[in-house]
């Protein structure tokens, strides 16, 4: 890779989403922020003066004058980045996505739009970077230059990693899982305040079935020009719960190969490392799946930041008898590991692996 640094852009730039992909890409050795764009309303103006930033730490001095170009193909190519992060919202994203790619930018989104295309690599750096050489198929089938990495769902991100190891250690079969999901997870005027004070609401649209699906494809296994899904089954319950950041999954695994203990499990957790961690990626957690022994965590309020946020914690290992396997708690960022700091560790892992600018 060349020591310069690669020109980047995001899509959807005043949304949170877009907001925390600059904040994680600050400083970093990798990428440069070259392009911020948004809706033909935004476009034109400075970032800073069309932006209402929601993050804790300040919007970055790099960023506050840069003029805001509407999100258009046009406008996209004039500014010559290689790489475009998206946070647009899933029905917005497709279009644009591909026309992205089919003019030679590699596009990191974290949209769901693509996710399930057949040539489309859905990848978590520490679960499947081998999927990546999909791209190869996409770029055949659909004669482009560029390509679309997608990542998945945020609770997905936090599942399958915690899913892997088991599954490359036991064989998962089936798994239920009631996951308990932070008000970030649906943007800043999602959840009015009135529904979700005292209360806890046990539907999210769409959410189970992005789970059941996203969950074997990530899990498949890269056949030469395709993903052969795994035959995991998988059902899910999502909630919406009080908390600003931080998912939380109560997992039940069938297990094909029943472990010794659940010391032998805790280990295999601990001590789960993969390609992102062998390559010492910029983003990459020294430890992608933190052990927490006490009884009462993990929790969001104290876990979701491990790793700079790029960590999963679990807790409450023990044996399942009812599905026979395991059962556990896992907390993750999902603003973080489950969205912007998964997409970015994509780029980081493609740079790297696959390509040089």
């Amino acid at each position: 890779m060349k020591t310069d640094k690669i020109k980047i852009g995001i899509l959807g730039a005043t949304g949170m989403v877009g907001q925390r992909f600059i904040s994680f890409l600050q400083n970093h050795p990798y990428f440069e922020i070259k392009m911020l764009a948004a809706s033909k309303h935004s476009a034109g103006y400075k970032y800073k003066d069309v932006c209402n930033w929601a993050l804790e730490t300040p919007m970055p001095l790099d960023v506050k004058d840069q003029i805001i170009i509407n999100t258009e193909i046009d406008e996209i190519i004039k500014k010559d980045v290689k790489i475009v992060f998206s946070a647009l919202p899933g029905n917005l994203a497709g279009d644009i996505e591909n026309k992205c790619a089919e003019d030679g930018i590699i596009v990191c989104s974290n949209a769901s739009a693509h996710r399930m295309d057949k040539d489309v690599p859905l990848v978590i750096g520490e679960v499947n970077p081998e999927h990546l050489q999909l791209i190869q198929t996409q770029k055949k089938n659909k004669n482009r230059k560029g390509a679309i990495i997608t990542n998945p769902n945020c609770s997905v991100i936090q599942l399958a990693l915690s899913l892997k190891p088991l599954d490359d250690a036991y064989g998962v079969e089936k798994i239920i899982v009631s996951t308990m999901q932070a008000l970030s997870g649906a943007g800043r005027g999602g959840v009015a305040a009135f529904d979700i004070l005292d209360n806890v609401i046990p539907y999210i649209d769409g959410e189970e079935e992005k789970i059941e699906e996203e969950s074997k494809k990530i899990l498949g296994v890269f056949d030469k020009d395709k993903i052969i899904n795994h035959k995991i089954l998988v059902s899910a319950s999502a909630n919406r719960i009080n908390v600003l950041d931080g998912h939380t999954e109560c997992v039940f695994c069938q297990l094909k190969k029943q472990p010794k203990n659940i010391d032998e499990v805790k280990n295999i957790f601990k001590n789960y490392k993969s390609m992102p961690q062998e390559l010492n990626l910029p983003s990459a957690p020294k430890n992608p799946i933190i052990v927490i022994d006490d009884g009462f965590r993990p929790q969001p309020r104290y876990d979701r930041m491990k790793e700079n946020g790029m960590a999963i914690s679990i807790g409450r290992i023990r044996q399942d008898n009812c599905l026979g396997g395991i059962k556990y708690v896992c907390v993750g960022h999902n603003a973080i590991r489950g969205a912007v700091g998964a997409s970015v560790l994509n780029a980081e892992l493609f740079v790297k692996k696959y390509f040089d600018f």
